[in-house]
C-alpha cells in the first residue's frame, strides 16, 4: 500500500545522513564520553563537535548547550531547576503537556503559577503578560511554537519584557527547531528547549540552552556530567545524530526547506477548506510553515485520522503524547472552539521528505473521507445542520 506520513509534529524520520553519522557510535567509536583513554576521548571529540553544531543552530556558545533525553526533560530542567518556594511563574493556557503538568504540579507544591490566555488565533498579548507580572515573578515560559496549530507566539516581544523585569525567560521551542531559524540573543531568553526527533534526530535525545550565568540545579542527581548541570552518560549516538540534524536544518533554511514545506501546507489548506463547513485553526496568526490544523464540521477528528490511516495517510488530532484523550484539545478549547469543532480538527504536519505527490494522494483522499463520515453522521445529518454549515463564517468573524 502506498503512505504518506504527514504527522512529523509528532515525529520526523531519522535521515539517512543523521544515521550514517551515528553509526561508528554503534561500533568503532563506542566508548564513554567521561573516559580519559582514547575510546573514551573519541567519543567526546563526536558529543564535542555535535555540542558546536547545536549552539550554531541557536546562535549561542558551545558552553550554553546541555543535552539532554528530549523536550520534556528538557522543560522539567528549565522550570524545576530555576525555581524556589515562593518564587511566582507565568505560563500560558496552550503550553505542551511537558510544561502545563509540570507548572500544575508546582501549584500542588504551593507555588504561585498564572496561566495567561491567548486569543481566537491562539496568540497571546505580550500586554496581558506584562500586566500579569508581580515582585516575586521569577520566571515566564512560553513556548515558541505550538505544537498542534503551529501558531508562533509573540516571543521577541516576550524576551524584552522579562528582561526589563528582570525575571527568566523559558521557550519551549521544540516545534520551532529545524522550521524556522532560531537565535537565542534575537528572542531574547535564558533557557529554550530543543528535542532531536522533531526534526529528523533520532528520538530520546534533545538539549536545553542555559544562558551563561544561569544558576540552574540539577533534576538529575549523580556523576558531574554537563558541567553538572545533567547527571548520567550522556547518549553519545543520540547526540551525534542531533549534532547532525542541526547542522543539515541550518543548510536547510539556505536551500529554502522552509518554503518547500510553506508552499506544501498552502496548497493543503486551499484545496481541504473547499470542503463545506471547514476551516484553519489559528489562520491569520504568524504560523510555523509546515503545520496546518483544519476543523471538519460535523465528524469526529479520531475516526478521520483512523479511516486515513487505513487507505495509507497518517495525520493526526494534536499532541501524540495526548492520543486516546476522551477531552477535546487543550489547545484548541483555550482558542474558544466549541468542544465539537476542537473534536473535529485535524492536524497536517510536513518536513524534508514530504514532496509533492504525497499531497496529491492526501487532497483526495481527505476530501472523499470526511464526505463518506458525514454521511454516516448523526449530527452533519440532523436538523441543525444549518447552524453547523455556517460555522466557518462565525469562526472568521
Amino acid at each position: 500500500m502506498f503512505r504518506v506520513y504527514l504527522d512529523n509534529n509528532a515525529t520526523t524520520p531519522v535521515l539517512p545522513e543523521v544515521m550514517e553519522a551515528m553509526r561508528p557510535c554503534f561500533g568503532e567509536h563506542f566508548g564513554n564520553a567521561s573516559s580519559i583513554h582514547h575510546h573514551g576521548q573519541e567519543a567526546r571529540a563526536a558529543v564535542d563537535r555535535a555540542r558546536e553544531s547545536v549552539a550554531q543552530l541557536l546562535g549561542c556558545g558551545a558552553s550554553e548547550v546541555v543535552f539532554t533525553s528530549g523536550g520534556t526533560e528538557g522543560d522539567n530542567l528549565a522550570i524545576f531547576g530555576l525555581l524556589r518556594p515562593g518564587d511566582h511563574v507565568i505560563t500560558s493556557t496552550i503550553e505542551h503537556h511537558a510544561v502545563l503538568n509540570a507548572c500544575k504540579h508546582l501549584q500542588e507544591q504551593g507555588y504561585e503559577v498564572t496561566f495567561v490566555p491567548v486569543d481566537r488565533r491562539g496568540v497571546i498579548d505580550a500586554d496581558d503578560l506584562k500586566r500579569l507580572l508581580r515582585p516575586n515573578t521569577k520566571l515566564i515560559t512560553i513556548m515558541t511554537t505550538n505544537n498542534e496549530t503551529g501558531v508562533i507566539q509573540p516571543v521577541e516581544e516576550i524576551g524584552k519584557i522579562a528582561a526589563e523585569a528582570d525575571v527568566y525567560f523559558h521557550t519551549d521551542a521544540v516545534q520551532a527547531a529545524g522550521k524556522v531559524p532560531l537565535d537565542v540573543s534575537r528572542i531574547g531568553c535564558d533557557l529554550l528547549t530543543i528535542s532531536g526527533h522533531k526534526f529528523h534526530a533520532p528520538q530520546g535525545v534533545g538539549a536545553l540552552y542555559v544562558r551563561k550565568g544561569t544558576q540552574l540545579d540539577p533534576i538529575l542527581h549523580g556523576g558531574r556530567h554537563e558541567r553538572s548541570r545533567r547527571a548520567g552518560t550522556e547518549n553519545v549516538p543520540g547526540i551525534v545524530g542531533l549534532g547532525k540534524a542541526a547542522e543539515i536544518a541550518r543548510a536547510g533554511f539556505e536551500h529554502g526547506d522552509d518554503k518547500k514545506m510553506m508552499d506544501l501546507r498552502d496548497r493543503i489548506e486551499r484545496e481541504l477548506l473547499h470542503i463545506e463547513a471547514a476551516g484553519v485553526n489559528g489562520e491569520g496568526a504568524p504560523r510555523v510553515p509546515n503545520t496546518t490544523n483544519i476543523y471538519f464540521d460535523g465528524i469526529e477528528g479520531e475516526a478521520l485520522v483512523i479511516a486515513l490511516d487505513l487507505k495509507g495517510l497518517a495525520v493526526s488530532t494534536g499532541a501524540a503524547c495526548s492520543s486516546g484523550a476522551i477531552e477535546p484539545s487543550h489547545v484548541l478549547t483555550a482558542m474558544a472552539l466549541r468542544p465539537d469543532r476542537a473534536k473535529a480538527s485535524i492536524r497536517f504536519s510536513l518536513a524534508k521528505q514530504n514532496v509533492r505527490e504525497d499531497v496529491d494522494f492526501t487532497l483526495p483522499l481527505v476530501a472523499e473521507t470526511v464526505g463518506r463520515l458525514r454521511a454516516l453522521s448523526p449530527l452533519w445529518n440532523s436538523p441543525t445542520r444549518s447552524t453547523v454549515a455556517s460555522s466557518k463564517l462565525e469562526a472568521r468573524s
